[in-house]
């Protein structure tokens, strides 16, 4: 038992439990929409997007939460603009701007001196130096995203799995698409600290995969992956103080070896 609660006697701990805990379920849920579209490079590309807003936060002194969520917002929503209005296909799009902002963000971060952030922290997490501040903003946010999922639910599913249906039965397509895109900007947003902008995507779209796996009928799949997300992130987080590793990969490794451990589970389930 010691074990199990010898790391939380620390108040830096705590706070990265809960940081990670809110990262596990969030997104897996949100992952759950990206999977079924197809829509794992947008998320990578957003998560990379933000390196400026990162930056400009730091520089201002307020929370990366904050500061980078404009910048995802307007990412999200430049691509199904630009995609729309020039006729690319929505990867050409997304390259484009993913290459343009995470360049941007290096430039201003090479040109700025004396930053109080590593830019292995930015690139690979750090969950481990969360204040308070940043775990009501978490939390905050995270529920906000919880409850707008909730709300348009069952438009969003018909919108993935029927476009052509969706829109013939009235719905406003492009605004649930661009709703969609202002959410997964927002869930990766939230998980930047907990596994950094490079594995984000991990946490976003590996506990998801594994859910479907197991679980054919899209709803529970979304609720078998955040608790896949949750034992992810909190085992990682106990590999990170145990083995002195870095959080967000350690988490990473985990999500994997679960999803490895899933692959072969299925042909028994679905017998």
């Amino acid at each position: 038992m010691d074990i199990l609660f010898e790391p939380f006697q620390y108040s830096f701990m705590v706070r990265a439990l809960i940081v990670s805990v809110a990262v596990g379920i969030l997104a897996p849920v949100m992952g759950s929409y990206v999977v079924s579209r197809g829509l794992a490079l947008m998320g990578d590309a957003l998560s990379h997007a933000v390196l400026p807003g990162i930056v400009v936060a730091v520089l201002l002194g307020i929370s990366p939460i904050i500061g980078t969520i404009p910048v995802a917002i307007i990412m999200a929503i430049l691509i199904g603009y630009l995609s729309r209005r020039t006729g690319f296909s929505d990867d050409t799009t997304i390259g484009i701007l993913f290459v343009g902002f995470f360049a941007l963000g290096l430039v201003v971060l090479s040109v700025t001196r004396g930053l109080p952030v590593r830019l292995d922290d930015i690139l690979l997490g750090q969950v481990l130096g969360v204040s308070w501040g940043d775990v009501i903003a978490t939390i905050g946010l995270g529920i906000l995203a919880l409850l707008v999922l909730w709300f348009f639910h069952k438009e969003l599913v018909f919108a993935t799995f029927d476009p052509i249906g969706a829109k013939v039965a009235g719905l406003r397509t492009g605004l649930l698409e661009n709703l969609l895109l202002a959410l997964l900007a927002l869930v990766i947003v939230i998980s930047l600290q907990a596994v950094g902008i490079i594995l984000v995507l991990a946490m976003l779209i590996v506990p998801a995969a594994t859910a479907r796996l197991l679980v054919r009928r899209f709803a529970p799949s979304m609720i078998a992956g955040a608790i896949i997300g949750t034992v992810t992130a909190i085992t990682g987080l106990y590999f990170s103080y145990y083995f002195n590793l870095p959080s967000g990969p350690s988490m990473t490794l985990v999500a994997v070896i679960l999803f490895a451990v899933a692959v072969p589970l299925r042909r028994i389930i679905t017998k």
